[in-house]
């Protein structure tokens, strides 16, 4: 964080200094929630958890080197209380933000926002410091986090937002006020919680509305391959840019293919000028994704050449992410376990079908969280997917939305044992360990809930005669 006095930060979050001896004292450090994170001169954030309570390691975060604790009690150490921690994080994160000056760009969608603000930070970073979201930590307390880690040489500020409601990036984007918004697409993920994909739009959309206008720099990146996202450009004043396949899209890819290793290619065409990408992910659906990073580079200066070398380079950041990985032997792991929606499943076995042409295909899926009404359908469509792929196997694990699954498969022609229910990660496990053969492709995905990780990390385990070579 840029160095801020004690003092300085009580006044901003209207606290209460305890045992300071000298308010004058600079928080010079990192602002962590994370005991085991601190460093000397951090501030260290104390929440009360379900079944930790942060205050209990005021003392030890100061031994540590904290220069203070943001606490809701008095805790016998340096400490700034406040009513409400994580309205003072928020707080903090505004004023630092506005001090700072740097570009920020915010953005949200159902799908691909992890994988879109990794690629976005990889781009932008070529040009000038970046900071960015770790992770998925976009929520109330992530996202200011993220933005407090900037420091007074970074340019570009570029954050994640997610949303369980409406309302809930309207306040994100009121604690960190972007330049640039971008919204890549409207899908089901959480519909369960929203009621409807209309209802994800309003909730999406929030993020255009709080734009500056286009005549103080505000600029809506619009996904133009999506009705709901383009609708968006009534819901803003800002400049909109379109990204997408469209041809009404100001930043579009054409010529778009797999190559034989199932990394997409195509042609990148901008308005000041065209190059061909290459990238290094696995899937179709990572052009949107870097559609929407180039969006964003153009639209900070950076030239149609620069952006494609940057995203044909561009790797995964995020564990958990379509991570491949092969064995010695030659079977590969396709670890994609984070989290699971139904675009981004039909869009993992889209690629699972690319990667395996010639080889024999595992499909190893489970549960996908929080679809409400909509969750037999869209668990029976996936399945109905994982056929029409001709993926060689499908095997679902878990309970009632695994059936779904293989009572999917069953319904489009899966009659033999080209589908199987097993009831946990375990079973899973077993099953391939005992059926992989070298050359096999091996997708493991489900919400995060479920955890189905533990199945690629075995399997990797298993494996492992001598040094695993990962793609």
């Amino acid at each position: 964080m840029i160095a801020l006095s004690l003092a300085e930060i009580a006044a901003v979050v209207g606290g209460q200094t305890h045992d300071i001896p000298d308010p004058s004292v600079e928080v010079t450090g990192p602002v962590v929630r994370d005991s085991r994170e601190v460093e000397p001169g951090s501030l260290f954030v104390a929440f009360v958890g379900e079944r930790v309570d942060g205050h209990d390691y005021a003392a030890a975060v100061v031994e540590a080197g904290a220069a203070a604790v943001l606490a809701s009690r008095p805790v016998g150490v340096p400490a700034i209380v406040v009513d409400d921690v994580q309205t003072a994080l928020g707080a903090l994160a505004r004023h630092v933000v506005h001090k700072l000056g740097a570009t920020l760009v915010a953005l949200t969608g159902s799908a691909g926002k992890t994988s879109t603000k990794d690629l976005i930070a990889q781009v932008l970073r070529r040009k000038a410091p970046t900071v960015f979201t770790p992770g998925s930590l976009n929520n109330e307390i992530g996202l200011p986090l993220t933005a407090l880690s900037a420091t007074e040489e970074t340019k570009f500020l570029v954050l994640e937002m997610g949303a369980r409601g409406i309302g809930h990036i309207r306040y994100l984007a009121d604690l960190t006020p972007p330049r640039i918004g971008l919204v890549l697409n409207v899908g089901t993920a959480h519909i369960g919680e929203f009621g409807g994909r209309e209802q994800i739009a309003q909730a999406k959309g929030e993020l255009v509305e709080s734009l500056p206008p286009e005549s103080d720099g505000g600029t809506a990146i619009l996904n133009a391959d999506d009705p709901l996202v383009r609708a968006m450009a009534s819901r803003t004043k800002a400049k909109v840019v379109f990204f997408g396949e469209s041809g009404e899209a100001d930043v579009r890819a054409e010529n778009v293919r797999l190559t034989d290793s199932g990394q997409p290619a195509f042609s990148l065409h901008t308005p000041s000028g065209c190059s061909d990408v290459t990238m290094r992910l696995y899937g179709e659906h990572h052009v949107s994704n870097a559609l929407a990073a180039a969006a964003v580079a153009h639209e900070l200066g950076m030239s149609a050449e620069e952006i494609a070398t940057a995203l044909s380079e561009a790797g995964s950041l995020s564990r958990w992410r379509m991570e491949v990985t092969e064995r010695p032997d030659g079977v590969t792991i396709v670890n994609d376990a984070y989290n699971a929606n139904p675009e981004s499943m039909r869009a993992a076995l889209r690629a699972l079908a690319a990667m395996g042409k010639g080889r024999r295909t595992w499909a190893v899926l489970g549960k996908m969280a929080e679809l409400g009404d909509e969750a037999l359908a869209e668990h029976d469509a996936v399945g109905r997917l994982a056929v029409r792929l001709n993926v060689g196997k499908l095997v679902a694990v878990g309970g009632r939305e695994a059936a779904w699954l293989q009572l999917g498969a069953y319904n489009e022609g899966s009659w033999g044992e080209e589908s199987v229910h097993v009831s946990d990660a375990q079973a899973a496990v077993d099953l391939l360990r005992s059926e992989l053969r070298p050359g096999d492709v091996v997708l493991v995905k489900a919400s995060r809930s479920v955890g189905l990780e533990s199945v690629a990390q075995a399997l990797l385990a298993t494996g492992a005669e001598g040094e695993v070579a990962t793609r």
